[in-house]
């Protein structure tokens, strides 16, 4: 389930930051904390369980 909803996560968030109009840097504060949240995800970052629940639960409450 871990991988799925990662899987969900990276393909979603590059979608999320262009319909939002919200910088990469402000999504990553804003969800987990992390401005190089959304860099570090396209170097290849796995981010923990916690981490990706987290994200979901931010993209949940955007929209």
């Amino acid at each position: 389930m871990y991988h799925e909803c990662l899987h969900v996560a990276r393909g979603y968030i590059p979608k999320f930051l262009r319909r939002s109009e919200v910088a990469p840097t402000r999504f990553g504060r804003d969800a987990v904390g992390d401005p190089r949240f959304v860099f570090d995800l396209r170097n290849g970052r796995d981010p923990r369980p916690q981490t990706v629940e987290r994200v979901r639960a931010y993209l949940e409450a955007f929209q």
